[in-house]
């Protein structure tokens, strides 16, 4: 029997010096099935990530379009990424929602300006904790079209140990197991690497500006009824101190957001 053909890539590892980053492909196709990363945009939300964005934008494949948000940094992120290629704008509303927004706005308007389409985003840290070449896998179910929105799982990938604190392993799982409790969907992680289609992500209409931006995305996911799928991603001890876990009003903050928002929306569903 014949091994059927897949239409996913592999990469050439190279640093990206290219100005014209995003029009440039270096892909080299693992079987006859024509290889084409042209309609995947990737947003990748910044704050102070000056010495972790080198490793991951050259880590991570070119793509149609790569939106780093630079939100309100205090060091050389912006610069750093220009240099690198990458497409930056700026969102001084802090937020790692108002940055996520803000990509997606920037999105649109290229779309109304007939500049460019997409058909998948893809959100991916600027921390390097996650393996932006993980990003053909987060693709795979899309692309087969077996999948509107899949996201990437720390819990069932390879995960250094301590790259994920207690406090934030707990906090997974009860936000996890309340939005299996009030709406049956099964999710083991808020994992912010994930990739969405592009006529998904619109019918969410997303709001959350900070903490609440990942379990907005997972319940409205379900909620609209788009393809879920969970994806084994690798995960590492990030470079620099978290906003969220590495502090404890960081952790309190986010943890109050998120139980917040499963509540919002649990009150708002009732009686649907």
């Amino acid at each position: 029997m014949s091994k059927p053909e897949s239409n996913l890539c592999s990469f050439h590892e190279s640093p990206l010096t290219n100005s014209d980053f995003c029009n440039s492909f270096v892909l080299t196709a693992t079987s006859n099935t024509a290889c084409n990363l042209a309609h995947v945009a990737v947003i990748i939300p910044v704050y102070n990530e000056a010495a972790s964005l080198p490793l991951v934008l050259q880590d991570l494949p070119l793509v149609g379009r790569l939106i780093v948000v630079d939100n309100a940094s205090n060091d050389e992120s912006a610069n750093v990424a220009k240099k690198l290629g990458a497409e930056v704008i700026s969102e001084n509303r802090r937020g790692y929602g108002s940055a996520c927004l803000a990509g997606i706005a920037h999105l649109n308007s290229l779309i109304q300006a007939k500049e460019y389409q997409p058909e998948i985003v893809v959100f991916l840290d600027g921390d390097f904790s996650d393996y932006p070449q993980d990003l053909i896998t987060l693709l795979e179910p899309i692309q087969l079209h077996k999948a509107d929105f899949v996201l990437g799982s720390r819990i069932k990938g390879d995960r250094e140990s301590g790259a994920m604190p207690p406090q934030s392993i707990y906090g997974n799982k009860l936000a996890c197991f309340l939005i299996w409790l009030f709406w049956g969907a099964k999710y083991t992680d808020l994992g912010p690497f994930r990739a969405i289609t592009w006529v998904g992500l619109q019918s969410l209409n997303m709001q959350d500006t900070n903490y609440g931006w990942t379990v907005e995305m997972q319940i409205k996911a379900h909620l609209k009824g788009l393809r879920m799928m969970e994806v084994p991603v690798r995960y590492r001890r990030r470079i620099g101190i978290s906003k969220i876990s590495g502090t404890i009003s960081g952790t309190i903050k986010a943890g109050y957001k998120i139980l917040y928002t499963i509540a919002r929306y649990r009150w708002l569903t009732l009686g649907n």
